[in-house]
């Protein structure tokens, strides 16, 4: 599979995901799995079997993409094909999220990064258009009648 990466010129500091264009991820089609850096590389990596909703193809593409982003920052990548790394999220992987977000609920841990989310976004200056964002996903889910 040929690869689609290349690395990303643009200097200074970046406000939002989507300022990066589709060639820097791993999954470009998805946008997941910036590979901006060596610290991208090495965590998509070690993510790369908890993405979901991707065909083996977009693995194989992904995969393509990594080594040629740990090649280009000097990353010590082992493995030599995308199964190395897993093919599917793993088992019950919904259940633990579930209950791990019931366990930051009930210790507090929720409201602690919420206010910490939202401390950086007024710092960065996307408070309010993040505030749009969230409530148009409201919106949308009233009118289709998904649960909060």
């Amino acid at each position: 599979m040929k690869s689609t990466w290349s690395p990303h010129e643009k200097h200074g500091r970046l406000t939002r995901q989507s300022d990066l264009p589709d060639s820097v991820y791993a999954f470009p089609k998805q946008r997941k799995e910036p590979l901006t850096d060596a610290t991208h590389v090495r965590n998509a990596v070690a993510r790369f079997d908890q993405v979901t909703d991707v065909s083996d193809d977009d693995r194989a593409l992904a995969f393509a993409n990594i080594e040629k982003a740990a090649q280009y920052y000097d990353v010590n990548l082992s493995e030599t094909n995308w199964h190395q790394l897993g093919v599917r999220p793993q088992p019950n992987r919904e259940e633990s999220s579930r209950r791990g977000a019931e366990t930051r609920m009930r210790t507090g841990e929720a409201e602690e990064a919420a206010r910490k989310g939202a401390a950086t976004k007024e710092r960065l200056g996307i408070a309010e258009e993040a505030a749009r964002k969230a409530a148009a996903t409201r919106r949308r889910e009233r009118e289709e009648g998904v649960e909060p």
